[in-house]
Formats: structure tokens, sequence, C-alpha cells
């Protein structure tokens, strides 16, 4: 039977959600990509797996912002967004702790729940999860530019057809006219074309790698292995780096859980649940934390230190050190650190003094989140501080999905207690600064176009992200993929891909011969996200390694 569809408020959004079930432990089950929960009670495949669930747990559906019975947004979400509709179904219906099951593209949301509020997570289990949604170098199971392209467009033209492919998300199902219909009017009432689009583009982005060391709660990850939609090496390489995760595969190339092989996973699931007795406190949950330095110091007046305590207080930050110079606070996300750190810096220009600030993601002990990491990171801000300048780590950029805040690279990059190599970023609210170094002569590249010139422009304004390709060039410079591919191929003989490619290098070349940084540094000045990958590319182009080159630099030849 049905349970009663009731709503809480996220703010201004609607979020819809059914409980359900008789056991003594609470459930959240996080959907993946879109949802109506009205709609899954129409699948009994699906209904008998959650009743079978019901019978160990209060089960807790909901609608994410943007899909199903919820609001829809005109936005992306923010993936703090998304973890509040969690909380906040969760606090309507009197919840304090509850194990989060995350399907697909919930996964990911789930996981970050879990390392940002382990107190209020029991444990978290995830199938079908990803960590990235974008193909690179250190994460090659995810799709490629023209993969999410195409899934662009079939969402444009089919979305809620028979030509949505839908059963490579079903395999078992694919002749079952029934639950492929059923399906289809899933997702259809899940999400209208333009709000599907607005998720899938969100998804696009999600990268949570540097955040799953930071997940302390038993988990267990699940995945089939011949998944088409998500890899099995994916699941793999999720499991091995959160701390005693368990990793179990089946058999089966169905992306939904309550198809196929359903009894297995059912039962994996319902031992995971019971046998788990959860910590009764976690004393590290994940920070993000905003340094401060005021400058000159003698501006950091008592009315400067009001403003920055009010600005802190309204993004539900908490100031955790202020002294005569700096200060230290601490945000359950990085879009709230972010948005109060450039209203800070507009409020205090206008109190005739200026901030530098930096911002970084780092598992923290609870009432006390400074640690050495985090006075490191602020040595390294402050040293050469530039007034007005927001510096982020990498870290905190992959998570700041639907927040329309622009970054140039910065050419630091921070060593984390771990040995990690983080590049830091500069915000740019939503301007968009070209990175200050000087123009690649395209002439000498390629042969003068008005629309190669143009190609080229749009390359260089992009050239520090890691995610620009194929689909980003399309929209900047308003023709199809087909026209671009064709129009490149006359002019340069060279496909989108190889050119955005060879520009980075060329690029990168020039950056080498400035001598002003090291091949890291250069490499994600480039926009490579791997510095190994770039030597390979690098010496593919120029038939020598960059480190080659640079030495035959200082030694006096080229």
């Amino acid at each position: 039977m049905k349970p009663d569809t009731k709503y809480t408020k996220n703010g201004d959004i609607n979020i819809a959600y059914q409980v359900f079930g008789s056991g003594p432990i609470d459930l959240v089950y996080i959907p993946g990509w879109v949802s109506n929960i009205d709609w899954m009670w129409a699948c009994p495949e699906l209904v008998s797996f959650l009743t079978e669930l019901g019978k160990i747990t209060r089960i807790i559906l909901f609608d994410k912002r943007g899909t199903g019975l919820s609001d829809r947004v005109a936005e992306l979400p923010t993936l703090e967004e998304r973890m509040d509709d969690i909380r906040a179904v969760m606090d309507a219906v009197g919840s304090q702790k509850a194990v989060l099951f995350g399907h697909s593209e919930g996964g990911s949301v789930s996981a970050l729940f879990a390392a940002t509020y382990p107190n209020r997570t029991i444990s978290l289990i995830a199938f079908g999860i990803f960590a990235k949604r974008i193909y690179a170098p250190d994460y090659p199971w995810a799709p490629t530019n023209e993969e999410r392209q195409e899934v662009y467009d079939m969402i444009e033209n089919s979305w809620g057809s028979g030509e949505m492919n839908l059963e490579s998300l079903a395999p078992s199902k694919a002749n079952d006219k029934v639950f492929m219909d059923w399906l289809a009017n899933y997702f259809r009432s899940g999400a209208s074309p333009s709000a599907a689009m607005i998720l899938t583009k969100m998804n696009t982005e999600v990268d949570i790698i540097n955040i799953l060391g930071s997940i302390k709660v038993p988990t267990l990850i699940l995945q089939r292995t011949h998944d088409i939609d998500v890899k099995i090496e994916e699941g793999r390489f999720i499991a091995e780096r959160i701390e005693g995760a368990k990793f179990v595969e089946f058999e089966g190339s169905d992306h939904l859980f309550w198809t196929g092989n359903t009894k297995v996973i059912l039962e994996e699931m319902k031992a995971f649940i019971l046998k788990i007795r959860p910590k009764p406190v976690y004393e590290k949950r994940l920070w993000t934390i905003i340094v401060g330095r005021i400058m000159p110091s003698k501006a950091n007046s008592p009315r400067h230190q009001k403003f920055i305590k009010q600005y802190v207080k309204e993004y539900r930050g908490n100031i955790v050190q202020y002294n005569t110079e700096t200060f230290t606070a601490t945000f359950e996300g990085p879009s709230r650190a972010v948005q109060c750190s450039m209203d800070l810096v507009d409020k205090i220009r206008d109190l005739n003094a200026q901030l530098t600030i930096g911002i970084h993601i780092k598992e923290c002990l609870v009432g006390n989140p400074v640690n050495k990491e985090i006075e490191d990171f602020a040595t390294l801000v402050f040293k050469k501080p530039i007034p007005n300048q927001i510096l982020l780590t990498q870290t905190v950029k992959n998570l700041l999905v639907g927040t329309h805040v622009n970054f140039t690279p910065h050419k630091t990059i921070f060593e984390t207690e771990s040995g990690e190599s983080l590049l830091l970023f500069i915000v740019t609210e939503k301007i968009r600064h070209t990175i200050e170094i000087n123009k690649v002569d395209h002439n000498t590249m390629f042969q003068k176009d008005s629309f190669l010139e143009k190609v080229l422009q749009n390359i260089d304004d992009h050239l520090g992200n890691e995610h620009f390709g194929v689909e980003m060039l399309c929209r900047e410079i308003g023709v199809s993929e087909r026209q671009l591919q064709r129009k490149l191929k006359a002019i340069t003989n060279k496909s989108p891909n190889k050119l955005i490619c060879s520009v980075r290098l060329h690029r990168a070349k020039e950056l080498i011969l400035r001598q002003q940084s090291t091949i890291a540094e250069i490499a994600f000045q480039a926009g490579f996200s791997n510095p190994s990958y770039f030597s390979k590319c690098f010496k593919k182009e120029f038939s020598v390694s960059p480190s080659y080159f640079a030495s035959g630099i200082l030694n006096g030849y080229s």
C-alpha cells in the first residue's frame, strides 16, 4: 500500500517525501538522476524490493529538488542544497540518524553527506556509485565529453520516449514491455526535459574523489560486473579510498538495483544493516574552512570584526579564531564559504580595508578544527597576500557545482599532510579574467581564419579549466558538434579534441620557456589534471619530454 505523500520545506523549496516500514532503524533512500515517489509504487519489482527492506527499517523516500513531486528549480542545485534536502526530510520525520542508501548519482551526494555529517549517518550503502562523471586520465572509466553530449542530445530530442535507450539501464528487462513503459513514464514524470538537462549537467560536474578518504562511517559499495552506465572499476576505485569499506560485486549488467538478481543484493544489504553497531559519536567531520587576513593590520577595528562575525553567522559559519590580523571560520559546505568570502571582501573594501582569503576543505575535529594542515594552508595564503583575492584548493573547487562561480588557476600548489598536491584557484566571481600570461600566437600554428580565431580564443579563455571540452566549445561559439568537426577538419586537419589538446600543449611550451613555474604547475595551468599524462602528451606533440625541454633551456638551447 502506497504511503501518504507529505511535504517539508528547505528554504523556499518544497520537498516531497514518504515514510513506511516497521523496522527500528531509519533508512533514507537517495535516488539516482530523477525520481517520482508516487510512480515508484507502480513498479512491482521496486515495490517488492522496498517492502522487504521495510521489514527491518523505517524507509524514508523523497524526490530531490527539481524532480518528481518536489518543486522545480531554475538553476543547478549546489551539492550543499542537495545535502540540506536530506537533512530537511530527516528533521521532518524526527530521524536523528539514518542509514543512507544512495543509487547512482544519489550515491555521490550520500557519500558527501556521510563525510560532512557522520553523527547523523549510521552507515552508507551505495549501488552503482560514481565519483566523477567526465573522463580524466586518473579516472578513465567516466564518459567522455562526446558521450555526455549524446546524453544531452537524447534529453533534448527524445525525453520520455522509446528512443531514450533505457534498455541499457536494465538489459534483463529489455523485452519486458510493461516494465520498459513504466520506466519511460517514471523518467517523464520525474522531470521535464529542461529539469532533466539541469540535473544531468550538474552530474557532469560532480567530483567527490578528494573527500572519499574523509568518510569514516561503515560503508557498503555494491556494483554489477557489467554495468554499462557506471563501470565496475568505478566502484572498486571508490571502495579502495574509503577506510574499511566493503565492496561487493554481483553478476549482471543492470544499473537498476531492483531488476536482475535482486535477491542477493537485498540479502547483502539486510545483513550489513543488521550487523552494524553505530558509533555513538564521531570526533571528526568534514569542514570547509576559511582563513582571512585583514590589510593593513591596523585596519582591524571592532567595526570590521563586527561585520566579519555577522557575515559568517549569516552563512551558517562559526568563527573559531580571531586575532589582530587574521581569523579562521568553519562552514558546513564550500558554496556558503565562497559566497560569504565574496561578500566579506566587498564589505571590508567599502570600509577602506582589504582582505585576502583562503578556503580549504578538510576532515578535522568537531570541537577544534584548526590543525597543522590548516595552519600550513594559512601560512601559504598569507605568505604573499594579494588584496581582495580569494584562493581555494582544488578539493573545494570540485565541490562547487551549481554555484556559478568562475576560477582561474593560481601558480601555487598546496602540499597536504598526506602528501597530496592540490592546485590553488583564484575566485573570479562571474567575471571571466584572462590568465596573466601572454597569448599564444595562433598564426604560428594554423593559417589565419576568422572562425578558427574565434575557436582558438575560446580555448585560450578556458585554458585552465580541465573540464573544458567539445561540448562547452560548441556552446560558446554557437555551432553543433558536427559543424565544428567538419570546419576544423577542413582548416586544421585536426579533430576538436586534438585541437584543444594542441593549444594547451603550445601554451605549456611557452610557460616552460618563461621558467617561472614547475612542470606540475604548468600542467595544471594548461588544463591538465594529471602531470604524468601531460608529460606523455607533451612528448607526443614535441618529441621531447617537458622536463628534458626545460633542462635544455637552462643549458642554453631549446
